[in-house]
């Protein structure tokens, strides 16, 4: 059984967990993998790629992705995200859309970007989260990332919601957190769904129970690109 699953993945559940998922579905004995992370507090396309697919995972991590994202302004987390403790800024001041507009436009193109603390970057061959949640803070190096597009689709504050356009290795939650920052009121990354891998979109992507009920067979994408 060789071949991709576009998995539109429950919030509550890690990629690790969704990939062991559809591998037994898929009958247990065959090497599977995933496309990318995403966080588990995060839905949507996850791609799980089952028998000789698993060689196209540097491939299809390569392939640009699109995310709505709900931004929370006016506070942070020490994850960046809703699954830590609400940390709310002192004296944040209300911005116009005008003023986030402006902001959020300087993200866009090729930039600097700091990784999160809590991510799954390898420090001395150990994730960072590890030392984060042992309090070990490190200073993680900036990398060059590339967003092509982000949209603000609504905001009312304290939330913000945009869509993002971005190439590999790039993290919403540290955006989320950069745009609180040069807003000067604080952020973190309330709501996440990724809408599209390269070709792969949401909206024919199979859902956990579907595959419980109908088995993977029918939903098993040819591996070519």
């Amino acid at each position: 059984m060789d071949g991709i699953i576009n998995l539109d993945k429950p919030a509550g559940m890690s990629s690790a967990v969704a990939v062991a998922l559809v591998r037994r579905l898929a009958g247990g004995r065959i090497r599977a993998g995933h496309a990318g992370t995403l966080d588990p507090f995060a839905t949507g396309v996850l791609l799980v790629l089952l028998g000789r697919a698993t060689r196209l995972a540097e491939r299809l991590m390569d392939q640009p992705k699109t995310y709505e994202a709900v931004v929370k302004l006016g506070a942070t987390t020490p994850t960046l995200d809703p699954t830590s403790a609400e940390l709310p800024v002192a004296a944040a001041a209300v911005c116009d859309r005008a003023q986030v507009e402006e902001v959020v436009a300087r993200f866009i193109g090729e930039i600097r970007q700091v990784p999160p603390q809590y991510s799954a970057l390898k420090v001395s061959g150990r994730p960072a989260y590890e030392l984060a949640r042992r309090g070990r803070y490190i200073e993680l190096p900036a990398r060059t990332v590339r967003v092509y597009a982000i949209r603000v689709t609504d905001y009312q504050w304290p939330l913000l919601s945009l869509t993002v356009e971005s190439g590999r290795g790039f993290y919403v939650r540290a955006l989320a957190r950069d745009i609180g920052e040069a807003l000067g009121c604080g952020g973190y990354l309330l709501r996440l769904r990724r809408t599209r891998v390269g070709r792969f979109d949401a909206a024919a992507a199979a859902t956990v129970d579907v595959l419980r009920l109908r088995g993977v067979v029918p939903y098993l994408l040819a591996p070519e690109m």
